[in-house]
């Protein structure tokens, strides 16, 4: 079993390195081993499953993952955190050392590639699971990135601001439902999957945090791209207070044409966005696909 990072062990961690918590970064490190227990639990991580763990920081959570049995792809934009981590896990996790690989990168810039040239010397399987604890900044982008990137990845873990992850998980029609909702429905199902208290970080953050469980599904079959689609979706959330007749007229060049398009999707023009789930979101678009670029691609669900 893994020695993993409690309070005490994290301040000297720190120290040693001399190492401070920048906010840009949104750097705050679970300090419980409880709770890192009980993420790679609720990840349901399997001996020999790769993960990939976004911003692993001084490594709380990659010890606990190693624990679980993971082969882990660590993926760190602090160039010191990347640098300590593989000394962190030789010491208090020596046989798993093996299964650990870190890339000093920016988890925007990852990719299937970057993953497989970290393990050149020791291949394994591509990545099907993400757990992570992540920066609060940029939670939503880097999980629509991973999905959209790592079509292999079909369940995803992340410890979010509490308030990010109910914008992730709403449902059509709820006050929080908005972009982040429906275009992480494109990929997966979204559901908050348990609360982490402030106290079990460091530093200890304003904010309040939850679990948020991602799991894949075949998106919506739809004779347009997933890029049209989303862009349906920004213009539908630009102008929340308007309906949809008005909120889509720059995208269709006039409201009579927005008006024309969402009645042959069969919605009512003065809907708003927010009414709409992600297959009504792709039968809109497949209708303004004359206004999207040119008529319909032919593809499904990319």
């Amino acid at each position: 079993m893994a020695h993993l990072l409690g309070p005490t062990d994290i301040r000297l961690l720190s120290e040693r390195l001399g190492f401070v918590p920048s906010k840009r970064w949104g750097q705050n490190f679970v300090v419980d081993a409880g709770t890192v227990r009980r993420i790679a639990r609720i990840a349901g991580v399997a001996p020999g499953q790769h993960v990939v763990e976004v911003g692993p920081g001084l490594g709380s959570l990659t010890l606990a993952l190693l624990e679980a049995g993971a082969t882990i792809t660590a993926v760190e934009v602090d160039p010191l955190l990347a640098r300590a981590l593989p000394d962190t896990v030789a010491e208090r996790a020596p046989d798993e050392r093996a299964n650990l690989a870190v890339l000093a990168l920016d988890a925007m810039r990852l990719t299937p590639e970057a993953v497989a040239a970290a393990w050149e010397t020791h291949p394994v399987v591509a990545p099907t699971a993400l757990v992570s604890n992540l920066p609060y900044n940029v939670g939503v982008p880097v999980v629509l990135h991973a999905l959209e990137t790592f079509p292999g990845i079909t369940r995803m873990l992340v410890m979010i601001q509490a308030e990010v992850a109910d914008r992730i998980v709403a449902p059509p029609g709820s006050r929080t439902y908005g972009i982040p909702s429906a275009k992480v429905a494109w990929y997966a199902s979204a559901r908050r999957a348990g609360d982490v208290g402030r106290s079990a970080f460091w530093p200890v953050p304003r904010v309040d945090s939850a679990l948020v469980l991602v799991e894949r599904r075949d998106p919506p079959t739809t004779s347009v791209t997933r890029e049209e689609v989303f862009a349906v979706v920004d213009a539908a959330f630009a102008q929340r207070r308007k309906g949809l007749r008005g909120a889509l007229s720059g995208l269709a060049g006039s409201a009579d044409a927005a008006e024309r398009a969402l009645r042959a999707a069969g919605i009512d023009p003065l809907t708003r966005g927010e009414r709409l789930g992600i297959v009504d979101f792709a039968l809109l678009a497949e209708a303004l696909a004359p206004f999207l670029g040119g008529p319909a691609s032919g593809t499904v669900g990319t």
